[in-house]
C-alpha cells in the first residue's frame, strides 16, 4: 500500500505555518498526518518545528536521516526519514516544502499533489514585516526574490489564496486534504 504526498509550498509570508496549523488542528483524528520539519532555527515565531543546530543537522543529514532536506535563506530544512515508513503504511502526509526544492521532492516522490499558498504582494510584506526576524532590507530582499517555479508536465497543483480570512483558506485546505486522502 502507498500513501499520498501532500508538498505545501509558497512565498515566505503565505501563511503556509498558520494554514497548516489551523488544518492539523481541525483535522485531529482523521488518517492525514502532519511531518514536522527541522530547521537550523530556534523555535518560535508561530512555526512548529524541530530546531537543531546546525552540527546537529549536519550530523542527521551524514546519517542518511531525512528523506528530504534543503537550503533556504541561510537555514537547513529537513523532513525525517520517517515519512517514507508513513507513506508504506498507505498514510496521506502532508509537508512544508519550498519551491525551489518541489524538483527535488518529486524526483524521489514521482506521485506527490502539490499546494501552492500565495497572498497578495502588499500582504506577504505586512506578514514579514510583523514576524520581526528579519530587517527591513532583509524583508525587501526576499519579497525581490518572488522565485518563480516549475512543475513537470501531468503534476497537478492547487493553489490557495490565503490573502483573506485564515478560516476561508484554512477551510479550502482542509477540504482538500480529505479529497487527497480519501482518494486513495
Amino acid at each position: 500500500m502507498t500513501g499520498r504526498l501532500i508538498y505545501v509550498m509558497g512565498p515566505s509570508g503565505a501563511g503556509k505555518d498558520a494554514l497548516l496549523e489551523f488544518a492539523r488542528k481541525r483535522l485531529a483524528g482523521e488518517p492525514i498526518l502532519f511531518a514536522h520539519r527541522y530547521i537550523t532555527r530556534p523555535s518560535g515565531h508561530g512555526e512548529v518545528h524541530v530546531a537543531l543546530s546546525v552540527e546537529e543537522f549536519a550530523a542527521r543529514s551524514v546519517l542518511g536521516l531525512f528523506a528530504l532536506e534543503w537550503s533556504s535563506h541561510s537555514l537547513r530544512y529537513g523532513i525525517g526519514i520517517e515519512l517514507d515508513a508513513w507513506l508504506a503504511r498507505g498514510c496521506t502526509v502532508v509537508v512544508n516544502g519550498s519551491r525551489q526544492h518541489v524538483q527535488h521532492t518529486l524526483a524521489r516522490y514521482p506521485h506527490t499533489e502539490v499546494v501552492h499558498v500565495d497572498a497578495a504582494p502588499h500582504i506577504l510584506e505586512a506578514r514579514l514585516g510583523a514576524r520581526a526576524r528579519e530587517s527591513a532590507e532583509q524583508v525587501a530582499a526576499r519579497l525581490a526574490r518572488r522565485a518563480p517555479f516549475s512543475l513537470p508536465h501531468g503534476v497537478r497543483c492547487a493553489t490557495i489564496d490565503n490573502s483573506g480570512r485564515l478560516e476561508d483558506a484554512g477551510h479550502a485546505l482542509i477540504e482538500l486534504l480529505k479529497a487527497h486522502a480519501s482518494a486513495h
